[in-house]
C-alpha cells in the first residue's frame, strides 16, 4: 500500500473527529450485554466489568434481564441489568458485589459465586482468588493504551521478552528460535522462549505458526472482538497440558454483541511504517441466543534500514562502535585464502576507472579494501496486508442446554527487501573481462550483487483457520458438564526471489561450459563482469544469474475433543468442596515441502513426510475451603487449598503426570496471601524431532581475531527427550476499601532437559565461547584429507553453497536441537494502583515492574552454570511501566513511563537503559453517543534506542528497544 494512501487514512480519521463536541462524565467501562437470561447477563457483567459477583442459582432462576449497552460505571450497569427483577445488590468492598432480593436484610440468605465466569488459572467456574498470579488486560485497558492490536499490547508487558518471535527480530536475524519465517508475533514470558508460553483462545489451543509450528501467533485475531486477555504468570501443565511452562496467555473473545461497532485507526512513525487498521463488528441477540461477526483489515508500509542512521550502512564508528562493513562489495576485492589462519585476506581493492570497469593493473589498489554492509538496502520491518475474521454463535435450548460455535480466520501477507547475495568467487582468463594486477591466470574475488541486482525480495504468507463447536448442560443447579470439539490449521508459505543461482553464475563467469539445457550462451549473451562497479553487466546476464529462488510451504494442524464436569461434592465448615473432572483427546500434525533453485541447473524439490502425534489426557482439580466465613477466626478469615493433576499419554513420548498445589490464605480483610507449586512438561515440536538436516556457510571470528569460514549444521533430533520444569510462586494481593491496592509475586522456575539450540544463543561467538566448545569442531581440509572428505560429505545437504571452495572451511558448528543441561530463573513482579478525586475528575495512578533476581543457564549437563540476567539475548534485570490517567467529563488523559534497565553485550560493554513516555487522549463526545476518539503517542519524546555495537551492523538491540521512535496514532470508534 502506498504511503500517500495510508496518510489519507489519517486525514479521514481527523475529518471524522472534528464533527464532535465536548461532553460530560464518562469514567468507567463499555458494556455490551444483550437482553436474555439473568444468569447469562450477570456472567457478561462480571467479565466486562472485571468485578466479582455472588448469588445463588435459585435467586436468578427464571429471571430475565433487559441488558445494557454503553459506557458507564459498573454500579450503573448493574442497576440496569437488575431493573424489574426484584433484586438488588450490596458491595462488601470495591469490586465485590452480592445479590439479594429487595427488602432482604443484609446477610440473610446464602450467596455463592457466579458459576458462569471463565477464570484463567482454574478449571472451576468460580471467581475467588487464585493461587497463581494473573494479569488482566480488559477491553477498556486495551483501548486506553492506544495500540492497534492485542499483539502490540502483549509485547510491552514487563514480564514479556520481545527478543524472540517478533517481526523485527526476524528481519535482523537476531531471533534465537530462527523459525518465524512468516513474521508472526508470539509471547515469550520470562524470556524462556515462545514455545514455553501456551496461548489459548477462549481456553482452547490454536495451530502453531512459524517454520516449526512451536508457538502461537497472537497477531492473527481481530482486536475488536477481544473482550480481555488474561496472562497467567505461572506454570500450568496440570490444568492445560504441555507447553504451559512459563505461563499461559488466554485471549477471551466477546460472548455477545448487539448492534454495530466501527473502528478506524491510522498511525505513522518518522520515515515510514505507516499503519492503517479498519474493522467492523456486527451482532444481534434474541431471547435464547446471540450471534456476531467481526472483520479487521490492516495494511502497513515497511521501514528500510536506510531510514535510521544507526542501521543505514553498517559503519557504526560515528556512534562509538565498530565499522561492521565487510570485504563483499561492488566494486569487489581480490582476496586470498591463508592456509595458516584458514581465513581470507584482502590483497587488492578493485578500483574501476571512468568506464566503470577495471581494465589494467592501474585499476587496483594493493593492500586496500572496498567495504560494504552485507545488509545494505534491507528492510527492518515488512509491509503487511492482513485480513482477520472472528464469529460466534450461541443458542440456548431450554433452561439447561446451551450450544456455542465460533470460527477464526486470518490471512496475512508480508513483503520486504532482504540482504543481497554476496560471496567469494574464482574468475579466470576464460572470462573476457578478466584482468589481473599481477599477471596471474585467475583471481578469487569477494563480491556483492547489491548494485547489480538490488536487494533480494522475500514474500511470506500465513493463513489460519479454527472452528470450535461446544455444548454446555446444567445437570443440576450446581453441577455442569460441558464439552467441545475444535480444529485449527495454519498454512505458512515463505519464499525469496532475486537470488543468485551459483550454477548459472559459474556459467556466466566462464568457469564451466554453457549448459545446452538453458537458452543462455555466454559468448552471445555476455559474460558476467566481476571487475566492474556494479553497473557493468547487461540485463540479459543479470536476468540469467538472478533467477534463483526458494520456496517453503508449511502446514500444521491441531484437533481436540474435550469434556469437563464440575460442581460441589461436599459441604465443609468453610464452604463447598468443588471439583472438576475432565478428559481430552488431541492430535497434532506438521508437514513441509519446498523448492530450491539456487545452485543447480533445475529446481530441487524438498519434502519432509507428514509427522503426527496423538495425545490423550485425563485431569482433575479440587478447591477445598478449609476456613470460610462460617468458621473464620482471628488471623484466618479464609483458607483454601487447590489441588490439580493431569495425566497425558503421548503416542511418541510416553506418559507424563503433572501435579499442582495451591494455597490461598486471607489473614484480614483486603489481604490475600497465595502460594503454588507445580510441574510442567513440553514435548519437542514435531519439526524439532524430524526437521530435514541442512547446512549453511558463514564467517565467524576466531580467538586470534581472524574470520574463519564455518559450516553450520541444522536439523531435527529424533532422540530429543521432553523438557520438564518445576515452578514455585509466592505472593500476596492487598485490596483495601480505600488506599493503594498492591500486588507482589515471587517466582522460581527450573528447567531440566530444556530443548534448545545452545549455539544460537551466541552464534557470532561460537568459535570463542568456551561454553559452546562441545558443539564446535575445528578442521583444516586444505591440509587434512579426512577433513576435506568430511566437508564434501555435506555437499548434497540443502543449503550447501558452491560459492566457497571446500578446502577453505575452518570449522563445523553443530546447531541442531539438543536437550541442554538446565535453566533456572527467579524474580519478582510488583504492581500497585490508586485513585482519588481531583479537580472535579478522578486521578488514577498505576505501576508495574518485573525484576529478575537471577537467570542461570547450562548448555550441557557437564558445562558450567552461567548467570545471564542482564545479558544481551536475555531479559534485563528490571522492566517497569508506571503512569497516571485523569478523567473528567468527556475526556481522559494518560501519561505512562516505561523503563528498560541497562545491560551488557557479550563482550561486557554496557548498553544504556531506555526510558520512554507514552501519552493518550480519549474523548467521548456526548453530542454523538457511541463515538470515541483516541489520540496516542508512543515514545512521546522520540527517544533513540540505546546504542549496541551489533556484529550485524545494526546499532540497536530489537529485543529491548524499538527503532520506530515517536509513533502517533489516531483511532475513531463508533457504535451504531
Amino acid at each position: 500500500m502506498s504511503r500517500i494512501h495510508l496518510l489519507s487514512g489519517v486525514a479521514v480519521v481527523a475529518c471524522l473527529a472534528v464533527v464532535s463536541t465536548s461532553a460530560c462524565a464518562q469514567s468507567a467501562r463499555e458494556f455490551d450485554i444483550p437482553p436474555g437470561a439473568m444468569r447469562g447477563a450477570l456472567t457478561a457483567f462480571a467479565t466486562q466489568s472485571d468485578q466479582q459477583i455472588f448469588f445463588t442459582s435459585e435467586l436468578v432462576e427464571g429471571l430475565r434481564s433487559p441488558g445494557v449497552s454503553g459506557r458507564m460505571e459498573p454500579t450503573a450497569a448493574l442497576d440496569r441489568l437488575l431493573q424489574g427483577s426484584g433484586l438488588t445488590w450490596t458491595q462488601s468492598r470495591p469490586g465485590v458485589f452480592a445479590l439479594q432480593r429487595i427488602g432482604l436484610a443484609a446477610g440473610e440468605g446464602e450467596a455463592t459465586e457466579i458459576d458462569d465466569v471463565v477464570v484463567t488459572g482454574t478449571l472451576l467456574r468460580s471467581s475467588g482468588d487464585l493461587a497463581s498470579p494473573v494479569v488482566t488486560l480488559d477491553r477498556d485497558a486495551l483501548d486506553r493504551r492506544g495500540f492497534g492490536t492485542v499483539a502490540e499490547a502483549l509485547v510491552t508487558l514487563p514480564q514479556n521478552y520481545a527478543g524472540s518471535a517478533t517481526p523485527i527480530v526476524q528481519t535482523l536475524n537476531s531471533d534465537l528460535g530462527a523459525s518465524n519465517n512468516v513474521y508472526a508475533t508470539g509471547v515469550n514470558l520470562r524470556g524462556l522462549g515462545p514455545a514455553s508460553t501456551l496461548v489459548l483462545v477462549n481456553g482452547r489451543r490454536l495451530a502453531g505458526t512459524g517454520s516449526r509450528a512451536e508457538f502461537t501467533d497472537v497477531s492473527a485475531l481481530p482486536s475488536a472482538a477481544v473482550e480481555r486477555v488474561d496472562v497467567l504468570l505461572d506454570g500450568a501443565s496440570a490444568l492445560y497440558g504441555a507447553d504451559a511452562i512459563a505461563g499461559v496467555v488466554n485471549v477471551i473473545m466477546r460472548r455477545s454483541f448487539d448492534g454495530h461497532e466501527t473502528r478506524l485507526r491510522a498511525s505513522a512513525a518518522r520515515g515510514g511504517a505507516e499503519d492503517l487498521i479498519a474493522s467492523h463488528l456486527a451482532g444481534f441477540s434474541w431471547p435464547t441466543g446471540s450471534a456476531y461477526l467481526s472483520y479487521e483489515h490492516q495494511t502497513a508500509n515497511g521501514l528500510n534500514s536506510a531510514d535510521r542512521p544507526y542501521t543505514a550502512d553498517g559503519d557504526l564508528q560515528a556512534f562509538g562502535g565498530t565499522d561492521r562493513r565487510t570485504f563483499y562489495g561492488a566494486p569487489g576485492n581480490i582476496v586470498a585464502f591463508d592456509a595458516a589462519t584458514s581465513a581470507y585476506v584482502t590483497r587488492y581493492a578493485i578500483r574501476p576507472n571512468a568506464s566503470g570497469m577495471a581494465q589494467g593493473p592501474a585499476d587496483f589498489a594493493a593492500g586496500d579494501v572496498n567495504l560494504q554492509s552485507t545488509a545494505l538496502g534491507a528492510d527492518l520491518l515488512p509491509s503487511v496486508e492482513r485480513h482477520s475474521v472472528y464469529g460466534r454463535l450461541s443458542q440456548g435450548l431450554g433452561d439447561r442446554l446451551e450450544l456455542t460455535g465460533d470460527i477464526r480466520y486470518n490471512h496475512r501477507s508480508n513483503e520486504l527487501a532482504t540482504a543481497a547475495n554476496a560471496g567469494i568467487f574464482t574468475v579466470g582468463r576464460a572470462n573476457p573481462w578478466f584482468v589481473s594486477p599481477t599477471g596471474a591466470a585467475s583471481h578469487t574475488i569477494a563480491y556483492s550483487f547489491y548494485r547489480d541486482l538490488g536487494a533480494s525480495r522475500t514474500q511470506a504468507t500465513s493463513e489460519s483457520l479454527g472452528v470450535t463447536i461446544g455444548v454446555r448442560y446444567d445437570l443440576t443447579p450446581d453441577w455442569t458438564v460441558e464439552g467441545y470439539v475444535t480444529g485449527a490449521e495454519e498454512r505458512a508459505d515463505f519464499g525469496a526471489t532475486n537470488r543468485v543461482n551459483s550454477r548459472f553464475l559459474a556459467e556466466a563467469l566462464g568457469n564451466i561450459p554453457d549448459d545446452p539445457a538453458t537458452s543462455f550462451r555466454a559468448a552471445v549473451d555476455g559474460y558476467f563482469n566481476m571487475f566492474g562497479n556494479g553497473a557493468a553487466n547487461s540485463r540479459a546476464v543479470l536476468d540469467f544469474i538472478g533467477g534463483g529462488y526458494s520456496e517453503v510451504h508449511n502446514r500444521s494442524r491441531a484437533t481436540s475433543a474435550n469434556i469437563l464436569a464440575q460442581g460441589p461434592v461436599l459441604h465443609l465448615p468453610g464452604g463447598d468442596l468443588e471439583i472438576a473432572l475432565g478428559a481430552q483427546a488431541r492430535d497434532e500434525s506438521f508437514e513441509t515441502e519446498g523448492v530450491l533453485f539456487l545452485s543447480a541447473a533445475s529446481p530441487v524439490r524438498m519434502f519432509t513426510p507428514k509427522r503426527e502425534r496423538s495425545i490423550t489426557a485425563v485431569f482433575a482439580e479440587a478447591r477445598i475451603p478449609v476456613i470460610g466465613e462460617a468458621n473464620a477466626r482471628p488471623g484466618i478469615r479464609a483458607l483454601d487449598i487447590s489441588l490439580a493433576t493431569r495425566f497425558e499419554e503421548y503416542s511418541d513420548f510416553g506418559s507424563t503426570t503433572n501435579p499442582k498445589i495451591g494455597l490461598i490464605w486471607s489473614p484480614l480483610e483486603g489481604l490475600g496471601v497465595r502460594a503454588s507449586w507445580g510441574t510442567s512438561f513440553r514435548a519437542g515440536a514435531l519439526p524439532q524431532l524430524f526437521d530435514q538436516g541442512g547446512v549453511s556457510p558463514t564467517f565467524l571470528t576466531r580467538a586470534d581475531g581472524s574470520r574463519a569460514l564455518t559450516l553450520f549444521l541444522s536439523g531435527g533430533n529424533p532422540d530429543l527427550a521432553p523438557e520438564t520444569a518445576e515452578t514455585v510462586t509466592l505472593g500476596f494481593d492487598y485490596r483495601p476499601r480505600r488506599g493503594v491496592a498492591f500486588s507482589f509475586n515471587y517466582f522460581d522456575t527450573r528447567f531440566s532437559d530444556r530443548i534448545a539450540r545452545p549455539v544460537n544463543e551466541n552464534a557470532v561467538a561460537a568459535l570463542t565461547d568456551p561454553a559452546l566448545s562441545s558443539f564446535v569442531r575445528f578442521i583444516s581440509p586444505a591440509t587434512n584429507p579426512a577433513d576435506l572428505a568430511l566437508i564434501e560429505s555435506y555437499a548434497d545437504r540443502p543449503g550447501f553453497s558452491t560459492l566457497y571452495p571446500t578446502n577453505t572451511y575452518a570449522a563445523i558448528v553443530d546447531s541442531r536441537w539438543v536437550n541442554t543441561g538446565a535453566v533456572r530463573i527467579r524474580g519478582l513482579d510488583v504492581s500497585a494502583r490508586h485513585g482519588w478525586p481531583l479537580y472535579d475528575g478522578v486521578l488514577s495512578l498505576d505501576a508495574s515492574a518485573s525484576y529478575v533476581l537471577d537467570y542461570e543457564t547450562q548448555s550441557t549437563p557437564t558445562a558450567p552454570v552461567r548467570s545471564v540476567a542482564g545479558l544481551l539475548g536475555y531479559p534485563v534485570e528490571l522492566r517497569t511501566r508506571s503512569g497516571a490517567i485523569w478523567s473528567r467529563g468527556a475526556f481522559d488523559v494518560g501519561v505512562h513511563w516505561s523503563h528498560v534497565d541497562g545491560y551488557e553485550d557479550r563482550l561486557g560493554t554496557r548498553i544504556d537503559a531506555w526510558d520512554t513516555f507514552d501519552a493518550q487522549l480519549n474523548w467521548s463526545p456526548v453530542a454523538f453517543p457511541g463515538l470515541r476518539l483516541t489520540l496516542s503517542a508512543e515514545n512521546l519524546l522520540d527517544e533513540t534506542p540505546p546504542f549496541y555495537d551489533a556484529p550485524s551492523g545494526y546499532g540497536f538491540d530489537p529485543g529491548q528497544a524499538s527503532l520506530l521512535g515517536r509513533v502517533v496514532s489516531l483511532q475513531l470508534t463508533r457504535r451504531w
